[in-house]
């Protein structure tokens, strides 16, 4: 390859952890039947909530868990848990064996909000409680930032670029991102790419100090809460769990046979530059038009987005006035967090899933509780039943605290070009 020539990339696997299904076939169906894992958390106790607390939590069984080896376990929090498991099960859908991952540069790069906050936050308990001495010799490695990305490459030999994104919700979408930047431009093979996140208390407690998290209303179910783009949306609910891609060069992919299950065209990051905790339309609308223009495409020529929608007053209308902006009506829109939860670092990757499975099965899935949608919301062609059509080319966008934007375009191919 020339200095000026630049690699195209290609999805050969796909797997996630999910609190609706540990298969994307099965999380798809779920959503489709409008299943939600979102639920009261009795379980948790928070000092100052004003309310019931929400979240969408991951049970991994027995099974699974002992799936993984038990020394790289011990160095595992539940978020490295996710993304091992994802991980495995992306690997073996792009049908790459350990020789296969040995013999080219491959690597990872798996994002998170935080690492793991349950981690971090035991070891303040320990700490505080008993001093150094009561702290488990494991207890870093479970906590970093990168705890996903550096046990993922562990568990499947990866030794070539191994990356990890802090970035909040952005976090694994910008992952997919570095990886297709990788790749594209020569310096890996094959990247294990996506993210992983976990639910808490004090990840939920965050929200709530930010008066970004819902509470059903009187008499409202908790399923029926997280609203996004409606007139009557309070905010989100936390989910967990993990969704990751096996990134590969194209050719190779081609040579040994892969099943390609779409091509990354174009990736799009950018910051607004002055905010904190508000969404910027203004810098959506800029990172979204720079993900066209990567792509080589039109607004005309999407023919789905995938919306970040939250649930949260400001960050819907905010994310409307972009789309709108850049696409008008022209192009059907809808979000999952009302049946998912807001999943954070994994939401990306995650709901980037469900895409693929959108487009096998020829169906779009609408917004779940979508029943009024706001006025500040107008002129979008939002999504309330699913809707029979061919998706071909496709969006999905993250944005962030901070202010950090994301954008993926990514194409399904028209049959199978392995």
């Amino acid at each position: 390859m020339s200095s000026c020539e630049l690699s195209r990339v290609v999805i050969t696997g796909c797997g996630i952890v999910s609190a609706l299904g540990m298969s994307r076939e099965k999380l798809y169906q779920s959503l489709l039947v409008g299943n939600s894992a979102v639920r009261v958390m009795t379980e948790w106790k928070l000092r100052g909530a004003t309310g019931e607390l929400l979240a969408a939590p991951v049970e991994v069984s027995r099974e699974r868990l002992l799936s993984l080896d038990r020394k790289l376990r011990r160095s595992m929090a539940p978020v490295a848990i996710f993304a091992a498991l994802a991980a495995g099960n992306a690997i073996a859908e792009s049908g790459l064996s350990a020789e296969d991952l040995a013999a080219c540069e491959a690597g990872c790069a798996i994002g998170s909000t935080l690492g793991s906050p349950s981690a971090i936050f035991e070891t303040m308990l320990l700490f505080d409680k008993n001093g150094l001495e009561s702290l488990p010799s494991q207890q870093f490695f479970k906590s970093v930032s990168h705890t996903a990305a550096f046990n993922v490459a562990n568990a499947y030999g990866l030794n070539g670029a191994l990356l990890a994104p802090c970035s909040a919700c952005a976090s694994g979408l910008q992952s997919i991102g570095l990886a297709y930047d990788e790749i594209r431009l020569g310096r890996q093979t094959i990247m294990l790419a996506g993210g992983a996140d976990e639910a808490t208390p004090a990840v939920a407690g965050t929200f709530e100090q930010l008066f970004a998290l819902a509470h059903p209303a009187s008499g409202q179910a908790a399923e029926a809460a997280i609203r996004p783009f409606d007139a009557e949306r309070c905010g989100l609910a936390c989910g967990e769990g993990a969704g990751i891609f096996v990134l590969e060069e194209r050719n190779h992919a081609l040579r040994r046979g892969a099943r390609i299950l779409a091509e990354i065209r174009g990736y799009a990051t950018n910051a607004s530059g002055r905010q904190t905790s508000q969404s910027d339309a203004g810098a959506i609308e800029r990172c979204l038009r720079s993900g066209l223009r990567e792509a080589g495409l039109q607004p005309e020529d999407i023919h789905y987005i995938n919306a970040h929608a939250t649930g949260t007053r400001q960050g819907d209308a905010a994310e409307a006035v972009a789309l709108r902006n850049v696409f008008g009506a022209g192009v059907p829109v809808s979000s999952l967090k009302a049946q998912l939860g807001h999943t954070m670092g994994a939401s990306g990757a995650l709901e980037m899933a469900v895409v693929l499975e959108m487009s096998r099965n020829r169906l779009l899935l609408p917004t779940a509780n979508l029943e009024n949608p706001d006025e500040a919301c107008a002129g979008l062609d939002l999504l309330r039943q699913p809707r029979r059509t061919s998706l071909k080319y496709f969006i999905k966008d993250c944005f962030a605290f901070g202010g950090i934007n994301a954008v993926l375009v990514g194409e399904v191919p028209s049959d199978n070009e392995g």
